[in-house]
């Protein structure tokens, strides 16, 4: 059984914001995929447990607000059993411009809180991740910058990445997660 985790703050406030687009990204692969499940709460997480590409997966989005999503994944990790080796993490990151991401299979938290948190519970890096680009305004607080909304036009080039997360997310059922990285991580522009 496979875990993709998309990070982002519960709420109608932070909905479509830069950290939210762990949230997003997995919204648009169960639209797109027509998958219409119920939503499910267990351990302060929205999930769906549903067969996707023939492959048993849990879609989760922790409600616990970004800082604390770790214990929410652990819980899950557990409870369900899943090797680490089957957890995918999609999470915004500010080192990337809006339009590039990067699927890394381990490594440090980048200075992002969730990650960190994800880190602590799991007592490793060593876990998957895809880091979509959300840039950097150095001209404004970072905690107002992730929580802030995308611009227009920042808007139009996530619905064209997306796109391409897309295959990613397929491709990650099917292909070894070091092809994954070779195939998708030299496209960034």
């Amino acid at each position: 059984m496979k875990l993709v985790v998309g990070l982002g703050n519960p709420g109608r406030e932070y909905e479509n914001t830069r950290h939210n687009v762990g949230f997003n990204l997995i919204d648009m692969c169960l639209k797109n995929n027509s998958i219409n499940d119920k939503w499910n709460n267990k351990f302060n997480g929205l999930f769906i447990q549903t067969l996707y590409k023939n492959e048993k997966v849990i879609f989760l989005k922790p409600q616990s607000f970004m800082n604390l999503s770790g214990g929410v994944v652990r819980k899950f990790i557990d409870y369900f059993d899943i090797d680490i080796e089957d957890v995918l993490i999609i999470s915004d990151d500010l080192d990337l411009s809006v339009g590039n991401f990067k699927l890394r299979s381990k490594g440090s938290s980048g200075g992002h809180n969730g990650l960190k948190d994800i880190e602590r519970n799991l007592g490793t890096n060593n876990y998957k991740r895809l880091k979509i680009g959300i840039s950097n305004n150095k001209s404004i607080d970072c905690r107002d910058y992730v929580l802030g909304k995308f611009s227009n036009n920042d808007k139009k080039v996530l619905e064209d990445l997306f796109i391409e997360l897309l295959n990613v997310l397929d491709d990650f059922f099917v292909l070894p997660f070091s092809d994954l990285m070779n195939k998708y991580n030299r496209k960034n522009r």
